[in-house]
């Protein structure tokens, strides 16, 4: 009853602030992403074994350039190129656990981009990226949404909807107006994989670390670590693909004893327990991540399709409003379903 009463309660409010988001979102102009790729490069190494790879880069401050440091990972050389030159840089920042690593060129006639220092990140709200997926001749620009916001190191590691492949580790993540939030970073294995983005925040952390004239790694990234000792997030994703329920509960569980109020902690919980067969409890789950986080549409989705089981149509209504407030994408996971039942 409490959950039910709340969500009543805070529907309109929800519903209000999704309008605006929805309002707010909208695909980058030519222009503004024209301007951008003034500040992008395509990253080249040699590795020991002779071999070639590519990357993705941004330029963050004067003769400074951002990357992943996995791009520069065993290579004996490397350099940049953008408008028909190649640069090659001086010396390397690197912060390995984080995956960030800065490039220092003597002269590089590149204008920085610019840092969303006061633009809070938000679920669902637009974003893009430019860089070089596939190791593409020219920057390709890719859109999508915050999907989700992972607590990490005094930051959040961005979760969005829009796809990368290799070459465009390293590629900027813009918001709406063009500010810098994050770099294109590593996706998890498997189909409907997620794609993770390291912040803005671990970028400017690591312009400040001292210089090294060679690529030494460290340590490994975050996403390199043994699986029980990476963050929790990426834990619950194998066993949610693979459909194991209770051990997805298990991961959830100690998630939630160490973050008691996380979102995505008591989302996964509650998924798992809806596929468990403890619907009501799933439901009571869903409805308390709204209530920490509005904007969770994989949870509204979650509801809405208990509602449609449970035939309770006002229900159904009211949770696909916020869907269609929140992506219309969504919204259409949802009719696909109904449709594909009838």
């Amino acid at each position: 009853m409490r959950f039910q009463f709340l969500s009543k309660l805070l529907l309109p409010m929800m519903m209000s602030q999704l309008i605006v988001i929805q309002v707010a979102s909208a695909e980058p102009s030519p222009e503004l992403v024209y301007n951008l790729k003034g500040t992008i490069v395509k990253v080249h190494t040699v590795t020991k074994t002779g071999r070639q790879g590519s990357g993705s880069g941004v330029v963050v401050a004067e003769n400074l350039v951002a990357t992943n440091c996995h791009v520069l990972a065993d290579s004996l050389g490397s350099n940049v190129t953008a408008m028909g030159e190649t640069y090659i840089p001086e010396a390397v920042r690197a912060d390995w656990k984080h995956d960030v690593c800065i490039l220092r060129f003597q002269f590089l006639p590149l204008k920085p981009a610019t840092f969303a220092d006061d633009n809070p990140l938000v679920y669902e709200a637009s974003t893009f990226s430019v860089g070089f997926p596939g190791g593409a001749a020219k920057p390709l620009t890719t859109v999508g949404k915050i999907k989700a916001l992972y607590a990490m190191d005094d930051s959040y590691v961005i979760r969005t909807s829009a796809s990368f492949q290799m070459g465009a580790s390293g590629s900027p993540l813009f918001n709406d107006q063009g500010k810098l939030i994050g770099l294109n970073t590593v996706k998890s294995p498997g189909a409907n994989a997620y794609y993770y983005n390291v912040p803005a925040k671990w970028i400017k952390a690591a312009m400040a670390l001292p210089e090294t004239d060679k690529v030494i790694q460290t340590e490994p990234a975050f996403w390199d670590a043994p699986l029980e000792k990476r963050p929790y997030w990426m834990q619950v994703v194998l066993p949610m693909q693979a459909g194991k329920w209770q051990d997805l509960l298990v991961v959830a569980n100690e998630w939630q004893q160490h973050e008691p109020t996380e979102p995505e902690a008591i989302y996964y919980d509650a998924l798992a327990q809806y596929n468990l067969g403890a619907v009501e409890q799933a439901k009571a789950e869903f409805k308390r991540v709204l209530v920490l986080n509005p904007h969770h549409t994989s949870s509204v989705l979650a509801l809405a399709k208990i509602a449609k089981e449970q035939g309770a149509l006002a229900e159904l209504k009211d949770w696909s409003g916020m869907l269609s407030a929140l992506d219309e994408n969504t919204l259409e996971q949802l009719n696909t379903v109904e449709k594909s039942e009838k």
